[in-house]
């Protein structure tokens, strides 16, 4: 996904950072990036990523002027972590849903308070690794023991995320997960995803039925859809474009409220869906993955910029 594995590793010893610094956003502790070459803002509760821009650049996320940053409040905006377990509990395969215990969407992940692992600095790169050990303290929504490793890299060339689940018990276990990534435009109508043409999708929005795709995907009013699809894609907007590569995964998920749904999400902006879509690099539906004892699985995605005649 990137090229940073072949770098030679510079670790910093922590209260030593060169670009890295702690910073409390309303009630939350966050890791603020000031990079000679790009700026990122990323949280501890929920391993959140909710800024990321190259130097002299606007924002390559969308993050709700409403959002709030508050104990146990998923933020609204930036890149949610979805784990272990996406979407309503009940839409899952049953190897997953019988490990739920609770009627909440997207798992518990993105509340959770994860652990700084280690901060890695260099004059072309920031890579930050956090942690979270998904033990008995998750009982009353989850049966289970896993740890999960997010690691993200930032460079001029763009931002990379990859997540790491590891089966800390002696039985199988299936999950379901995604990486709920916001993106920002200046007009949802005029924005287009690349690379889904001939692929199928779920459609939850007419009773989960299986569609076909043709060409690119627009947006006309509320859309919720899972691809089955890894293909490279390419948001374009007015302004730009995105590349988005995954790894680890089959499905994509396609999301935006529109107006009506908009106006009951919570710390969103009654207009916001005008100026912003999902695709979220995801294993879900039928996509879920199971973890024998020890094996580990990743799913991964590197955002990176295009420039397009639009």
């Amino acid at each position: 996904m990137s090229e940073s594995s072949n770098r030679p590793p510079l670790s910093i010893t922590p209260g030593q950072w060169s670009f890295t610094r702690w910073k409390t956003i309303g009630q939350l502790e966050a890791l603020e990036i000031h990079h000679p070459l790009f700026r990122a803002t990323l949280f501890l509760q929920g391993a959140h990523l909710t800024h990321f821009a190259p130097q002299d650049h606007a924002d390559w996320l969308w993050l709700s002027n409403t959002a709030r940053f508050e104990p146990g409040r998923a933020i609204r905006g930036g890149i949610p972590i979805c784990w272990p377990w996406f979407g309503d509990p009940a839409r899952n395969a049953p190897e997953v849903r019988k490990r739920i215990s609770t009627d909440s969407a997207h798992g518990f992940a993105r509340t959770a308070l994860w652990k700084l692992e280690d901060v890695r600095e260099s004059a072309h790169e920031v890579e930050i690794s956090l942690s979270l050990d998904a033990n008995e303290d998750f009982a009353d929504a989850w049966n289970g023991h896993a740890l999960a490793l997010v690691t993200f890299v930032f460079s001029v060339r763009g931002c990379q995320i990859a997540l790491t689940t590891t089966n800390l018990s002696s039985a199988p276990l299936a999950f379901s997960q995604a990486l709920h990534t916001y993106l920002p435009t200046t007009d949802i109508e005029r924005t287009r995803v690349l690379g889904l043409g001939d692929s199928h999708y779920i459609d939850t929005l007419d009773n989960w039925e299986y569609r076909a795709q043709e060409g690119p995907v627009y947006f006309h009013g509320e859309t919720d859809r899972i691809y089955e699809s890894h293909e490279p894609l390419t948001i374009m907007t007015p302004t730009g474009g995105r590349t988005l590569t995954s790894v680890g995964s089959d499905s994509i998920v396609v999301w935006n409220p529109g107006p009506e749904k908009a106006a009951r999400l919570s710390d969103f902006p009654d207009t916001g869906w005008k100026s912003m879509l999902c695709v979220e690099t995801a294993n879900a539906a039928s996509d879920y993955r199971v973890l024998n004892e020890g094996q580990s699985h990743t799913l991964g995605v590197f955002i990176g910029r295009k420039t397009f005649d639009y």
